[in-house]
Formats: C-alpha cells, sequence, structure tokens
C-alpha cells in the first residue's frame, strides 16, 4: 500500500497541465470516485477517496476550474481488514451546473456512463488525464512480483470499455474483466505497468515499482539457481551412495579374483564415498579421466554380475 499512496501524491501533485486536461482528470475521478446523486429533485456531485491529496486536488479544481464550492469531509468505512478512511469530496449547490460542466450529463440532461465523448476523442494529453484521473479514484498496484497488476474498479461496463479505449489510443493494452460483480480494467504485463504510470504521469514511481521488480526477479533468479544446485548436488551424492553400495557387494562377490585396476578404482570409491568422478580420477595413483574411472567402476559391476549369475546357473 505504501507505493499505492506514492503514485497517487505524485499523480495528485501534477499542476502544470492545461484546462482541458485538468477537465478530463477531474470528470474521470468523479465518475470512477462516485458520481452524481439524486436527492429531493437535486444533483449532487460526490466522489470518494482513499487518497486526501487525491481528494485536494478535485476540491481545489472544481473551485478554481468550474467556480463552485466543494467539501472535503472524512469518513470511516469498515473493510474485512478493518477501519479505513475515505475522503469525500461533495457539491450541493451547483451539482447539475457542475455535471453538466464536467460531461457527465449530456446536453439532453442524460447521464454518461462511461466517459464524454470529447475526453475519449480529446488529445493525447487529455487521454493521459483521465486514465490518471481514474486511478486516483479508484486504482489498485501491487507490488512487483508473480502477480503483478495495475487495476482499476469501474462504476459500469460503460466506463471500463472507455478506459480500454483510452489505454489503446496510448498504445497500451488493457483487458476488462468481471470480479464480485465489479467492473476492473486490468494491465498484468510489468513492461505494460511500467509504461501506463510514466503516461499517468508518475514518473519516480515507475522507477521505484521497476526497482523492486527486478529486485525481485534478482532474488527469484538466485533462489532457483541455488534450489537448482542444491537438487544437484542431492542427485550427485545418492548416485555416489549407490555407487558405493554396488561396488562393496562386488568386491563381496568377487572376493580376491579381482584385477588391480578395477579393484583400485572400486577401493577409491569406497574411500571417497562423496566425491565425484572427476575428484576420483584425481585422487587415482596415476591420475585418470573422469570417464576412466567410470569406465573401471561400471567393468567392475558387470564382471561382478557375470559372475554371481554364473554361480547361480551353476547351482
Amino acid at each position: 500500500m505504501a507505493l499505492l499512496d506514492d503514485v497517487k501524491s505524485e499523480l495528485a501533485a501534477i499542476d502544470n497541465e492545461l484546462p482541458a486536461a485538468k477537465k478530463a482528470q477531474a470528470t474521470a475521478m468523479i465518475r470512477f470516485g462516485g458520481g452524481l446523486r439524486l436527492v429531493q429533485r437535486q444533483i449532487i456531485v460526490q466522489a470518494q477517496f482513499d487518497s486526501l491529496d487525491a481528494a485536494k486536488w478535485l476540491q481545489s479544481t472544481i473551485k478554481n476550474l468550474y467556480g463552485h464550492e466543494a467539501t472535503l469531509t472524512q469518513v470511516a468505512r469498515q473493510t474485512p481488514n478493518g477501519m479505513v478512511q475515505r475522503y469525500l469530496v461533495q457539491v450541493e449547490r451547483g451539482g447539475a451546473a457542475l455535471a453538466l460542466q464536467t460531461g457527465l450529463l449530456d446536453r439532453r440532461k442524460h447521464l454518461v456512463l462511461g466517459l464524454p465523448a470529447d475526453i475519449i476523442s480529446g488529445n493525447i494529453a487529455q487521454v493521459k488525464a483521465a486514465w490518471r484521473g481514474a486511478f486516483l479514484a479508484h486504482g489498485g498496484l501491487s507490488d512487483p512480483g508473480k502477480a503483478s497488476y495495475l487495476e482499476i474498479v469501474c462504476p459500469t461496463n460503460e466506463a471500463a470499455l472507455a478506459l480500454v479505449g483510452a489505454a489503446r489510443r496510448l498504445g497500451v493494452t488493457a483487458k476488462p474483466r468481471q470480479l464480485r460483480s465489479s467492473e476492473r480494467v486490468t494491465l498484468k504485463d510489468p513492461d505494460a505497468i511500467e509504461r501506463m504510470l510514466m503516461l499517468m504521469g508518475a514518473p519516480l514511481s515507475a522507477r521505484e515499482w521497476t526497482g523492486k521488480r527486478s529486485d525481485g526477479e534478482a532474488r527469484g533468479k538466485a533462489n532457483r539457481l541455488a534450489n537448482f544446485d542444491d537438487a544437484n548436488m542431492r542427485r550427485s551424492a545418492k548416485a555416489a551412495a549407490e555407487a558405493s553400495d554396488k561396488v562393496r557387494k562386488a568386491f563381496e562377490i568377487l572376493g580376491d579374483d579381482i584385477p588391480e585396476n578395477l579393484r583400485a578404482a572400486g577401493q577409491l570409491r569406497l574411500d571417497h564415498g562423496d566425491a565425484s568422478l572427476e575428484e576420483l580420477g584425481r585422487l587415482a595413483n596415476p591420475p585418470i579421466t573422469k570417464d576412466a574411472i567410470a569406465g573401471r567402476i561400471r567393468r567392475l559391476l558387470q564382471l561382478a554380475d557375470k559372475t554371481a549369475k554364473a554361480r547361480a546357473q551353476q547351482e
């Protein structure tokens, strides 16, 4: 959650956008953060956030860009993980005018279920701002790892499709999905997540996210290598122990009737149970290759098998 808070604080601090982009961001924040309510035939605009910085940005923008007063209230909300704080931005007086100004009501005063067309088909700055606003309102970001994701919970299917289309204009593939009766738009590709963070205006958070991702991949690779090495060592130790048992049995079967070079190779195996074939070859007198020591041990075992079969036939 700390990284998510950092991302939203960085996004909410952007103040150098043109009015059209600010309007797109404010509209998306209202649309994805709550929307419009009808109370006693009066339209109330409201949006709820988990980021105080985001709430303050919207409150300020509503006043400075649209000329309406908005209240900011802290509310407590019960979740499965305990009580959390949320920040409610609300416009009661002038709500209908603000809804028309933001495009959340069209000219016929019908509710826009997605995002206004002039934002979706607007310039790239507006498209980026719309994604930024939606993320500030209801975005989530995982820590980098196997299940990396950037996700926005959407109020309607139309809103989800609007975000997917906006992402496509930015060159990013986003997918809509339904989870627990809620519409969501999700990015799962780590490169796409990094790119979207940059496009929304959070380069510092993008670099931090990428750094954590690289560290996690490095740790994962180190763990895989360590596990691989451990597995190889276990297999080698098991093979050496099995070979020692076979050599010991071969000595019992053959007794003194063993060629000297085969006996020496077998004895090395018994005396150095944990050694590799290459190490056994270096210990031989004179030193020989690992293929040579392996061949001598193999011939020793074959000779023991042949002798055991011959004795069984005689009996």
